[in-house]
C-alpha cells in the first residue's frame, strides 16, 4: 500500500534480461533505503516491485537497490521502456503512522496514458493524457488519479483524455516533467471510483434484466 506521494527520484543504473523478465538496477539516495529488508514493497513509478537485493554503504552517499519485473508487468507498464539513465519516481510503502498526504494506491497498474500535449505557465504546467475509453469511466473531474504513483488531481476531463495540473514542487521531486509528447505514462485509477463505477454498472444490468 502507498499514499502517492513519491518520495524521491531514483536513477536507473542497470537493466538485465530479456523482453519477458528483466531485472532493474536503481541508485537512490542512502536514506530512501535505511531498515530496508529482502521482499520489501517499493513503488516504481507506480508499479509496486518487490526487492530482491540492495547495497548502502554507510560511508556512501547513494545505495544500490534491485528488482525483477516479469512480462506481465512489463506489457502493462512503461517500465519496458526503461532505459540507464533515466530518472524514475520512488516511494516507500506505507508504515503504521504514515502520513496519508495523496489517496491509497495499490501500486498495481491498470494501464498505461499517450502524453499528448504539454503547456507550461509561469506557475504550472498542464498535462494533457489520451486514455482508452474503456478508463476514462474512472476518470473524474476534480478525482482523484495515480499517474506514475503521483496522486494527482484530475482536471477536465474529455471523452478520451484528461488534464492534469502540476506545481513547481510536484515537478522537482517526481519524473513528470521529465516526458515528452508521445510519452506513455502509468495510470492506476482511484480504487473507490472503481467500485463505485463497477457495482452501479452492476446494479443497472441486473435491473435492466429483470425488467425484460
Amino acid at each position: 500500500m502507498f499514499t502517492g506521494i513519491v518520495q524521491t527520484k531514483a536513477t536507473v543504473i542497470g537493466i538485465t534480461g530479456h523482453d519477458t523478465f528483466k531485472t532493474i538496477c536503481l541508485s537512490v539516495g542512502n536514506e530512501f533505503l535505511e531498515r530496508l529488508n529482502i521482499g520489501a514493497s517499493i513503488a516504481i513509478n507506480g508499479v509496486c516491485l518487490t526487492v530482491t537485493k540492495y547495497e548502502n554503504q554507510l560511508s556512501d552517499v547513494v545505495g544500490q537497490v534491485y528488482f525483477d519485473v516479469i512480462d506481465e508487468t512489463l506489457e502493462k507498464t512503461n517500465l519496458r521502456t526503461l532505459k540507464q539513465g533515466d530518472k524514475v519516481n520512488f516511494e516507500r510503502s506505507v508504515t503504521f503512522g504514515t502520513e496519508i498526504g495523496g489517496h491509497i494506491v495499490s501500486g498495481h497498474i491498470h494501464t498505461t496514458a499517450l502524453l499528448t500535449n504539454i503547456e507550461t505557465s509561469q506557475d504550472n504546467v498542464k498535462l494533457t493524457l489520451n486514455l482508452d475509453e474503456r478508463w476514462m469511466k474512472y476518470i473524474l473531474h476534480k478525482g482523484f488519479v495515480g499517474v506514475n504513483g503521483c496522486s494527482l488531481t484530475v482536471g477536465d476531463v474529455n471523452r478520451n483524455s484528461f488534464a492534469l495540473h502540476l506545481i513547481p514542487e510536484t515537478l522537482s521531486i517526481t519524473n513528470l516533467g521529465n516526458y515528452k509528447i508521445g510519452s506513455e505514462i502509468n495510470i492506476e485509477v482511484d480504487q473507490q471510483t472503481y467500485t463505485t463505477v463497477q457495482t452501479v454498472e452492476r446494479y443497472l444490468k441486473s435491473q435492466n434484466r429483470y425488467s425484460n
